[in-house]
Formats: structure tokens, sequence, C-alpha cells
């Protein structure tokens, strides 16, 4: 069964260009492109966007973040994902990822609105900035009447199989106004099982895997790993086959 007749769809979070491309030929149906695996994802080089944007015919979203750390963004940082917004929706990408909040846990409403205006017609999606909001339900209100299209989110907790109480909460809520999806730790053992619980019908995964470094000359004394964050090609077919069963499960037997 199609999984896009029953709304639900796989995004996968890529730190390069080869697990974007990894995750396209794997059935995903959107990719999260960002830099920086170990700071969770910070903003992408433009040209790894441009590239990314020419080989890519399913959706790419880049992450709007200037650095990691906290979502408290002082003005010069917010200059900088402005910049970085328009640079996207000039690249032709079908949306982007933000986020940003006020040093009490809200959202910061005046500079996401203004990220969200900027990114038009894109979509945006408000990322997990949302797990560190001090009051969610009203994050959530909040977030619709900006216009944000979706919410990534672990329910509040660092994997999302230790939020779902709240995720599911939050799908009721929004009750068909914005997507929530789901994210953090998720892999084919455990999709079909969030998705059943949450209700949810979009979600995220790095599906991350490391890929040992080709140089065939290492320099011992630098005593560092140069494994490559590469996507799991095997991993996301997993989930897809999860999300598909279950589908194929909850419908009707056709009569014969």
């Amino acid at each position: 069964m199609d999984m896009d007749q029953l709304g639900r769809k796989l995004e996968i979070c890529c730190f390069n260009l080869a697990s974007a491309l990894i995750a396209q030929e794997s059935g995903a149906h959107r990719v999260e492109l960002c830099a920086g695996p170990a700071e969770g994802g910070t903003t992408p080089a433009l040209g790894a966007i441009r590239l990314t944007r020419e080989l890519l015919h399913i959706e790419l979203y880049p992450i709007i973040r200037p650095r990691g750390g906290d979502f408290l963004f002082s003005e010069e940082e917010f200059r900088i994902m402005q910049q970085d917004v328009v640079l996207c929706r000039e690249a032709g990408c079908d949306g982007v990822v933000i986020g940003a909040l006020r040093a009490d846990g809200t959202v910061d409403k005046d500079r996401v609105a203004r990220l969200v205006e900027l990114a038009y017609p894109l979509g945006v999606t408000f990322h997990r900035a949302f797990d560190w909001t001090a009051e969610p339900y009203r994050a959530l209100e909040e977030l619709i009447g900006i216009g944000c299209e979706r919410i990534l989110t672990s329910g509040q907790r660092p994997l999302a199989a230790e939020g779902a109480e709240l995720l599911h909460e939050l799908v009721n809520l929004a009750d068909g106004r914005i997507i929530i999806m789901p994210g953090s730790g998720l892999r084919a053992a455990n999709i079909a099982a969030l998705a059943e619980r949450t209700g949810a019908s979009e979600f995220h995964s790095s599906a991350r895997t490391l890929r040992a470094s080709a140089m065939t000359y290492a320099n011992s004394a630098m005593a560092e790993d140069q494994s490559i964050v590469i996507a799991d090609k095997e991993e996301i077919q997993g989930m897809l086959g999860a999300l598909g069963a279950l589908g194929a499960a909850s419908s009707p037997t056709p009569a014969l």
C-alpha cells in the first residue's frame, strides 16, 4: 500500500549530499539537510544546498540554525538566519526548518513570524527547539497562529518513544491544523509502535551510521576518529516497510 495514500511520510535528516541521495534512493519523502551532526544540526553551506536541490526530486528542507547550543539567538545571529532563509528560497528549496526561543522558554513569536514571512511560499517546520519550551500547549497554538506547517518534536523527552504520551496529546490538540512529526531515536524496530501510540502521520529520523574513512594513510599521532556520518539505506527502507505494513494491517480486506 502506498503510504502517501495513508498520509504517512518519512523525513530523513541528512548531514551531507551522499546521505540525501541515499534517502531519495531508499524511498524517503523528504530530506532535512543539515551540517554539524555533533551539534545536533546547523545550517549547511550554500553550495551543499544548491547541489542537493539540483540532484533531489523529493522535498528538501535545510535547517536554519547558525550554531549549536541553545535557541536564544543574538541580533547578529538572527540576521544570519534571515539571510539564510532567503538564500534557501532563491535556491528553490521546498521549505526550511527553523526555531527560536526567548530566555523564559517561550517561542520567540516575532522572530519566528519574520522567518515564516521571509520563507513564503516555502513550507516551514519548527524544529526541536519545541522540546525546550516551558509550555508546550501554548507553543503549539502560537506556532499554528504564526503559520508553521509542522513541528518536529520528541515530546519533550530525549527520545520520541519516551515522549509518546505528549506526542499523542499534541496530535489530538493539533487536530489537523499543524503536523506533529515525532523524531529522535526512530528506527525500523520502533517506528510502527510509535505511529500506533501517537497517531502521527509524519516521522523523522537520521537513520545514521558511521562509514570508515577511505584514507589509506592516517597519522596515528592525531588520535582522531575520521569516520563519516552517513544515512543507512537498509534502516530507511526498514522504517518505510514497517509503516507500510502498519497501513496494510489496518486496511479492511476487500470483498470478493
